[in-house]
């Protein structure tokens, strides 16, 4: 059996040894996912852009770094202020580990961090375009327009 750990940095020794200890192997690709209740993720492993090659080649991102998160499938490419990372999940699995008073989803295929949105413009049928923290763009969709502008309160 496969688990994915999701805890403290504090606990994660103690947890990953408990597992191990019974057998199961810890696997950041695994379907199941062990997490501590009420907390929400604060490292996210992922791959660096351009070294898919070496599945085991994973660095520890602190979430606040993450700019944006966008799926394509099961391919998620998170964009963070040191680069570009890949990850294989699923985005509502993710979306659901981070914390939603950061983190919103701004149409179907991408989540924004509301701490790096640099600049919201209007656009026509009613959406904004939003310019992040390093130049990049992304639309807010007309099904997300209303919840985006109460998440921001405006």
């Amino acid at each position: 059996m496969k688990i994915k750990v999701s805890v403290s940095e504090e606990r994660y020794d103690e947890v990953a040894s408990e597992l191990t200890s019974a057998g199961i192997e810890l696997d950041e690709d695994a379907d199941l996912l062990l997490t501590e209740r009420e907390k929400h993720l604060r490292y996210l492993a992922a791959r660096p852009a351009g070294r898919e090659t070496d599945p085991s080649e994973k660095e520890h991102i602190p979430v606040d770094n993450i700019i944006s998160i966008e799926a394509f499938g099961h391919n998620l490419e998170i964009r963070t202020t040191a680069g570009l990372f890949r990850q294989n999940d699923r985005l509502y699995r993710l979306q659901e580990q981070l914390d939603p008073a950061c983190f919103f989803r701004i149409s179907n295929s991408t989540i924004i961090n509301r701490r790096h949105i640099k600049k919201i413009s209007p656009a026509f049928s009613m959406k904004f375009t939003l310019t992040m923290s390093d130049g990049s763009r992304a639309d807010v969709t007309r099904s997300y327009y209303n919840s985006f502008k109460q998440f921001l309160g405006i």
